[in-house]
């Protein structure tokens, strides 16, 4: 027999089988492989010698075949090209068969009488490759490194597994060339590139795992257990859809030729008159309001004036119809201006200084406006534009008015109801999905299965990431991502996280409007405070009235809150929006500003920048409170000096 035909491994089985032809290497199908098998000699002796006398299948008697010596047993294991299979007999009417659904061998032919004989089936199932595991786990040997090609055309994807074996292969081979310096530069580079890309894939995976706080069913293979033991353990036992979701890697791209056009006159629908539709009604003043909707320093408390106080019903009704979202997904106006009219309600059910209807509807504005002036629509789907526009919507709907530490150090129903986590926010997400299982004020009537469990997904998600206690570990995990070569942002995070910056972005906004934010946010935390007096329970930061130093407080919180988020979030956008802009070259993006080479002093047309008109308000309101803060310290000082001179005894005669 020729060297290179294997001989199959026998020791320690059974029996002992020959092949009359050469093995059939390990890189042929499953399918070929049997049908190989099926074929042979000996083989088609075997299965003729067991099928005479099928009873026999599991007995030790020991008979002649084809002038060998063979024990019939239920099955034999044998080694191919270091690939492990087994042949298993079935006996007549299945007993002892493979529990796995594998390919049976084609029928012995009729007997001449006509009556087939009763017969088992022969399956050839592979078990395990020894050779593969041994050279993925063992140092490679000399003679393995200087076999190795260096080319990184045709090497593997960084995602794969084989990826992490080619990597390793070549470092080691990069390390024993180095110290003999005998590598040029190029190829080094080239392949170091290569590592740090399967690298940086393996620490998304495993980030992503961890951030994502995900379970051992991930590890899984999909082969591993059937399809529907695997969706009811996705669906009992993790946080995961059983619905396929979209993937996250896909190209940012126009979806469709509409979308392309929609993004192109976008600016121009603004000045179109709402009330020539046959929609919801709108009085002329608050039409004037809303032709000022694309501004970033939007005034929300002249809407709420011209609206008669009614600034969610108006501008969320305005944004949905805007986005083609009415007609998408067949919103009943009627049906739509009944849930807007509720959830505004909720927002003035406790008649709170800041966390009313007028800040619900100036962070659906400022949610707009990242959305529409940043082109951050184009990237997201109609179902997922539409979940983040009534997540800015109801994100504090029904707001009492004090903070999560307060429910919880007062022992509230809330904070009973929720276990003292995401107090609030699990309130605004429960209390506004229970209002729309009413029929009157169900605007998502008309979703099917599967967009209602994406739509109520992300809603969640968005509405939780602004519980400022994840704020911190919000910022750490999106900088750690964005630091990544080639970073790949799920679309529910991105969102999230532009939802928590609009949440707090009264500090970026024109000076006049947060002044007045600033106050109304203040009334609220004294009248906590005044809560927490008759409570006998300690105050919480900034609800003393008695004790606050409102400018210092303003400077740390856009130095240390706001500033940082609002950089993070641009950063973000650049990153996702700057794939889809190179794409879209040949037309115009307002959003878009041309960035300076600080060597050349060129403009530089290559990397994308979105504007950021933040940057000069918190510049600016971060200057007036600096001055405010030094004048509040010396007329603090001039009291104390006065108080010290009015409790100074008189000088003794």
């Amino acid at each position: 027999m020729d060297d290179k035909t294997a001989k199959p491994d026998l020791s320690g089985q059974c029996g002992q089988v020959q092949c009359s032809e050469s093995v059939t290497p390990t890189d042929l199908s499953f399918e070929e492989l049997r049908n190989k098998f099926d074929t042979s000699a000996t083989h088609a002796l075997v299965r003729r010698e067991i099928a005479s006398k099928p009873s026999t299948h599991g007995s030790a008697t020991r008979q002649v075949v084809s002038g060998k010596i063979f024990k019939k047993c239920k099955s034999a294991t044998f080694q191919i090209d270091g690939a492990t299979y087994t042949i298993v007999a079935s006996p007549p009417g299945g007993a002892g068969a493979p529990r796995e659904e594998a390919p049976r061998p084609p029928p012995l032919p009729t007997p001449r009488n006509g009556t087939p004989p009763k017969q088992g089936a022969l399956t050839i199932v592979r078990r395990s490759s020894s050779r593969s595991k041994t050279e993925s786990c063992s140092t490679p040997t000399d003679e393995q490194l200087d076999q190795l090609d260096l080319e990184t055309e045709h090497l593997p994807a960084v995602d794969t597994p084989d990826a992490c074996d080619k990597a390793a292969l070549r470092l080691r081979y990069l390390l024993r060339q180095l110290n003999r310096g005998e590598i040029s530069a190029e190829t080094l580079q080239k392949n170091l590139q290569y590592a740090a890309k399967v690298l940086e894939a393996v620490y998304i995976d495993e980030t992503k795992r961890l951030a994502d706080e995900d379970d051992e069913l991930s590890e899984v293979q999909p082969d591993a257990v059937p399809p529907e033991v695997r969706e009811w353990l996705a669906s009992t036992f993790t946080r995961q859809l059983a619905t396929a979701k979209r993937k996250s890697d896909e190209k940012p791209k126009f979806r469709s030729v509409a979308h392309a056009i929609r993004a192109g006159i976008f600016v121009d629908r603004i000045y179109r008159r709402v009330t020539s539709t046959a929609l919801m009604q709108f009085p002329q003043d608050v039409v004037r309001v809303l032709k000022t909707l694309d501004e970033w320093s939007f005034d929300v408390f002249t809407l709420h004036e011209a609206s008669n106080g009614q600034p969610v019903k108006y501008l969320g009704y305005e944004l949905l119809n805007r986005y083609g979202m009415i007609h998408k997904f067949k919103v009943p106006p009627t049906i739509l201006e009944n849930f807007l009219g509720r959830i505004e309600e909720g927002y003035c059910r406790f008649h709170n200084p800041y966390h009313n209807n007028l800040h619900a509807a100036d962070v659906a504005q400022t949610v707009h406006y990242m959305l529409c002036q940043t082109g951050l629509m184009n990237w997201l789907s109609d179902l997922e534009i539409f979940a983040t526009l009534v997540a800015a919507v109801v994100h504090d709907y029904e707001h009492t008015g004090t903070t999560n530490n307060f429910h919880v150090m007062s022992g509230s129903d809330t904070a009973l109801l929720y276990n003292d986590r995401a107090v609030l926010e699990n309130h605004h997400i429960s209390a506004a999905f229970r209002l729309m299982r009413e029929e009157e004020y169900n605007i998502l009537q008309n979703l099917s299965r599967d967009e209602f469990r994406e739509f109520r997904t992300l809603v969640i998600d968005m509405v939780l990431a602004t519980d400022m206690s994840f704020h911190f570990q919000q910022l750490k995990n999106m900088r750690s991502l964005l630091s990544l070569a080639e970073p790949t942002i799920d679309k529910s995070k991105a969102t999230s996280l532009v939802l928590h910056c609009c949440d707090i972005s009264h500090p970026a906004k024109r000076w006049d409007l947060h002044h007045r934010w600033t106050m109304s946010l203040l009334d609220e935390f004294f009248l906590q405070g005044d809560k927490e007096r008759d409570l006998g329970l300690p105050f919480s930061p900034l609800c003393d009235r008695n004790n606050t130093l409102v400018a210092e407080s303003q400077i740390g919180f856009i130095e240390f809150i706001v500033e940082p988020s609002m950089g993070v979030c641009a950063d973000m956008l650049e990153c996702i929006l700057g794939p889809l802009h190179s794409g879209n070259k040949s037309g115009t993006n307002a959003a878009t500003e041309p960035t300076i080479d600080e060597n050349s002093g060129a403009e530089s047309v290559n990397k994308f920048k979105i504007r950021k008109p933040w940057i000069t308000c918190l510049s600016d309101n971060k200057k007036i409170w600096k001055e405010q803060a030094t004048k509040d310290a010396e007329a603090r000082a001039n009291q104390e000096q006065e108080e010290n001179i009015e409790v100074q005894p008189p000088p003794e005669e």
